[in-house]
């Protein structure tokens, strides 16, 4: 035999090698393999025939006032124009997705920015009926809102334990980007355990290559077994569209927020009363231990949980319930997502002992909402807080904008959601109370805000 069809022979074996595995009949292990139909191609159309009833169609409408200028809103020119003196309104239309999650009650999933602030939502199935849906509860902090449609002929997913996910597992994203109707896209698990990416308060992100683009949010990520693996929320798109960076919310997160809404029409979040930071190489070093991730106690606040257990200053963090933590974002998760009084194990490294540390966990009490209304006429619309010790921004002063309802004087203004005040009329403020008081003797309000990384100044008039 010659050198060269030796060659030849030694590369059809290696081919072989590499193409026979692809094609092996279905068995138990590989039925998350795509199967081969009458044409002997490769194809996911048997899943996704089961698949895609589940996912639904949203669109939702909102009164929004109507733009006002100073000559149409003067009664002399509305007569000679012959505008209606009442009310002018028109009406606002997004459209999103949705997970039938609960067949036998009708119960659907999806992102809590979708219905926000929505007077109607219309769900359209895929068979093509169109139900009203209502609202049973949602949850800004991890923006997911559980509706109701009614319970006829529906088609439910099934949910997948998202911990079990891996870098490089194939997965589908259905929804209805652009509002085009249905869609189903495909791609990998490019990363885990996404957080600190500022998009909602509670971070723990499947990354994805398959393409989610507006009009998706609240729609399913499915693996290949037909499971739903996350719910689509997020894309990261410089020019608008698709660049191969999506974000889902985990199916375990989506599983214990919805129990919960669906049982108390809110969520009852966890707290241990600790403030928390990731570890870093530096803090490490100074605090001669070995571990290489984990999160760092703070501070610790009296008469919590976190006290009453032993919890101290400089404890590092290794482990919930036997989950590893990664960084203070992921410890934040773990203890916001258990339930009000529910036993937790916290694995602890201090100094170069270990320690394991069983408590319960507290109700967390967020700060009271105020109408900005309340604070001055141009707010009107927003909803502030004061800035909790325990949320995302651990020692920022200033007033949180928790929401804007469009349309209004506060929207018009040009102030948004997350906002943070932190001064008016050229004086800094550390809390809603000083806020108001400065606010009540100014006719025209000049805020000094944080938005993201960046500070600005923002005249209201």
């Amino acid at each position: 035999m010659s050198n060269v069809q030796h060659s030849l022979l030694l590369s059809a074996r290696l081919l072989a090698l590499i193409i026979i595995p692809i094609f092996l009949p279905q068995t138990a292990a590989q039925s998350a393999l795509p199967v081969t139909d009458g044409y002997d191609s490769l194809t996911l159309a048997p899943m996704l025939e089961k698949t895609t009833p589940a996912v639904v169609n949203l669109s939702t409408e909102e009164s929004q006032a109507a733009f006002h200028n100073s000559l149409l809103d003067d009664p002399f020119f509305r007569r000679f124009l012959d505008i209606p003196d009442q009310l002018r309104e028109r009406k606002g239309q997004s459209v999103g997705s949705g997970v039938v999650v609960d067949a036998s009650h009708g119960y659907v999933i999806t992102n809590c920015h979708v219905i926000d602030g929505a007077d109607t939502i219309n769900v359209t199935l895929r068979d093509g009926r169109k139900l009203d849906a209502k609202v049973i509860g949602s949850d800004r902090e991890s923006d997911v809102a559980v509706i109701q449609i009614p319970s006829t002929n529906l088609t439910a997913l099934n949910l997948a334990d998202s911990d079990k996910m891996r870098v490089g597992d194939f997965v589908v994203a259905i929804g209805n980007p652009f509002g085009l109707g249905q869609t189903v896209t495909s791609g990998i698990v490019s990363a885990l355990g996404r957080s600190g990416l500022g998009i909602q308060g509670y971070e723990d992100f499947i990354q994805t290559d398959a393409s989610i683009n507006p009009g998706n949010s609240g729609g399913a990520l499915v693996n290949l077994h037909g499971e739903l693996v996350g719910i689509n929320t997020a894309i990261i798109a410089p020019g608008g569209g698709n660049v191969g960076i999506g974000f889902a919310i985990p199916a375990n997160m989506v599983s214990h927020i919805m129990n919960q809404i669906i049982t108390y029409g809110t969520v009852h979040r966890g707290h241990l009363g600790v403030s928390v930071q990731d570890l870093t190489p530096n803090l490490a070093r100074a605090f001669n231990i070995s571990a290489e991730h984990g999160a760092v106690i703070a501070a610790v606040s009296p008469r919590s949980a976190a006290a009453s257990a032993g919890i101290k200053e400089g404890d590092v963090v290794l482990s919930v319930n036997n989950r590893s933590i990664r960084d203070g974002s992921n410890l934040r998760n773990a203890i916001g997502l258990l339930e009000v009084g529910e036993s937790v194990r916290l694995d602890i490294l201090r100094g170069s002992n270990t320690l394991i540390i069983n408590t319960k966990v507290d109700e967390y009490a967020s700060n009271v909402s105020v109408d900005g209304a309340l604070i001055h006429k141009r707010l009107s619309g927003a909803t502030l807080e004061d800035i909790n010790p325990n949320s995302l921004l651990p020692g920022q002063a200033g007033v949180l904008v928790t929401s804007v309802k469009s349309g209004s004087p506060a929207a018009n203004g040009g102030l948004y959601r997350n906002d943070v005040i932190m001064g008016i009329n050229r004086k800094a403020i550390s809390n809603i109370s000083e806020f108001k008081k400065i606010a009540a003797d100014s006719d025209r309000i000049m805020l000094k805000l944080l938005r993201g990384q960046d500070e600005l100044l923002l005249l209201l008039h």
